[in-house]
């Protein structure tokens, strides 16, 4: 049988449904061979995940331009983040409870404390960290 552990398991699992649920087009493969993608395709640079303080914010913002062009919309599982490229998916993990969601990168920030990704409220929401403002997260780059 395979040697792995139930929390790592557990993690593919909803990197997977998570991957399912906003890229229904995408299909995973559990072979590389049954991937679509050319043998002379180079792998892609290891991603690492990243530990940090979030914030959020909300109403006060919604349908003004963020740096992608795109208006604000609060309900929208979107982030804000200072280097990671427009448009990049990341899984934003509360540490406090073990709760994940998946967002895009369509603003840029915070620029206030020593924040590393400020999500939208929907996103907060979703993490259950809006009654406290902050939490620890874990922002893995997909």
């Amino acid at each position: 049988m395979f040697d792995i552990s139930w929390a790592r398991a557990a993690r593919a699992v909803r990197i997977a449904m998570l991957a399912a649920i906003c890229a229904p087009g995408l299909a995973l493969a559990a072979e590389p061979e049954a991937c679509s993608a050319s043998a002379s395709t180079p792998a892609p640079a290891v991603r690492r995940h990243v530990i940090g303080q979030a914030s959020w914010y909300g109403a006060q913002f919604a349908n003004r331009p963020t740096a992608s062009g795109a208006l604000f919309d609060p309900e929208k599982l979107t982030a804000a983040h200072k280097k990671l490229p427009l448009g990049t998916k990341v899984v934003v993990t509360n540490l406090h409870n073990g709760r994940s969601v998946l967002v895009t990168i369509n603003d840029r920030g915070p620029y206030w404390g020593n924040r590393e990704i400020d999500l939208s409220y929907r996103a907060a929401r979703v993490l259950g960290m809006v009654e406290r403002g902050l939490a620890r997260v874990k922002i893995e780059p997909l």
